[in-house]
């Protein structure tokens, strides 16, 4: 079983019509992926903290999740079948205040499962889902866990590199930072985590950085395309009120001219190769204003002085 890092991918249900008592519960890992044969069961645990100053109890129910949009967003669609049927824990939990408990978890993976992907959520709430059955409105939040389940088999697997450029495709630049994104498309049947590098290189064509592709290794889900953003010279400082501070800004971290980035992602089980590049130019105009107008200002001065000593000169002072 593979634990996620702790990125702060969350799971948080609002309270709904506002809450009386505060919702303060850590569940950790924040997600699980773990891979099994059809007819396997799986064990698992989470743990849990209660947070709040008295003794609470939580009850725990089942979503499975879709992706949502482009932004590798969970978009929670009930207790839909598959791996939320195969999902097992304790029904509630009593937990003291500031306790922690290992609470355990498996997956019975039917024998007649079809190789792929499943994705579903343990969640933990203060609301018992039977009062909700029972036509009652939840009032509460509740956290959960990520489980992406692989069934091992024989498994499409289909994605491309399908877009990559700056943001909002602006070529003509002021300076850095300089953001890019690429869009990454999954046909398969299973997950997939895209990596590799995005490499940037001058006008001479000289590397000047390399940038990670997917530095939290977030996942694509299966028919689904997800939007990867990252920046380069991300501790450079933004756009600033007023011309000088936008040139000093510009001198701190000078660049000027054509770039060009070049993404090489690697994914699937036979680390499989997308190529993409695209370019931008930096024109860091208020500095390069700044510089031509000192520079005019000694060519002038230098002319005046000339004329200057020429003139002493034929007047004999």
């Amino acid at each position: 079983m593979k634990r996620a890092k702790l990125t702060g991918l969350v799971l948080t249900l609002l309270v709904l019509f506002g809450a009386h008592d505060a919702f303060a519960l850590t569940i950790s890992p924040v997600r699980v992926e773990i891979t099994g044969n059809p007819g396997q069961t799986l064990r698992g645990e989470m743990e849990i903290l209660n947070e709040q100053q008295e003794q609470k109890t939580f009850f725990s129910s089942f979503e499975n999740f879709e992706p949502s949009g482009d932004t590798g967003s969970p978009r929670f669609v009930g207790d839909t079948g598959n791996l939320s049927k195969w999902l097992k824990t304790t029904d509630r939990i009593d937990i003291a205040s500031n306790e922690r408990q290992i609470v355990p978890f498996t997956i019975t993976i039917p024998a007649d499962a079809e190789p792929g992907g499943y994705f579903s959520a343990i969640f933990w709430g203060s609301q018992d889902p039977k009062d909700q059955l029972a036509g009652e409105v939840a009032i509460g939040g509740k956290l959960g866990v990520l489980i992406l389940l692989r069934v091992a088999g024989d498994i499409h697997e289909e994605a491309g590199l399908s877009e990559f450029s700056t943001v909002d495709g602006k070529k003509i630049l002021t300076a850095v930072p300089v953001a890019l994104s690429y869009r990454f498309t999954n046909k398969g049947g299973d997950r997939v985590v895209p990596l590799g590098d995005i490499v940037i290189k001058n006008t001479l064509g000289m590397k000047v950085d390399t940038l990670k592709a997917n530095e939290s290794e977030g996942n694509v889900l299966p028919n689904s395309s997800r939007k990867f953003q990252l920046v380069w010279e991300k501790d450079a400082p933004k756009d600033m009120i007023g011309f000088l501070a936008n040139a000093k800004a510009q001198f701190s971290n000078f660049h000027f001219g054509f770039y060009r980035a070049q993404a090489e992602i690697v994914w699937g089980s036979e680390n499989k190769i997308e190529k993409s590049s695209t370019w931008f130019f930096l024109l860091p105009w208020q500095a390069l204003t700044i510089v031509v107008v000192v520079l005019m200002v000694l060519v002038f001065g230098v002319k005046r002085y000339n004329v200057w000593i020429v003139s002493r000169s034929s007047t004999g002072k």
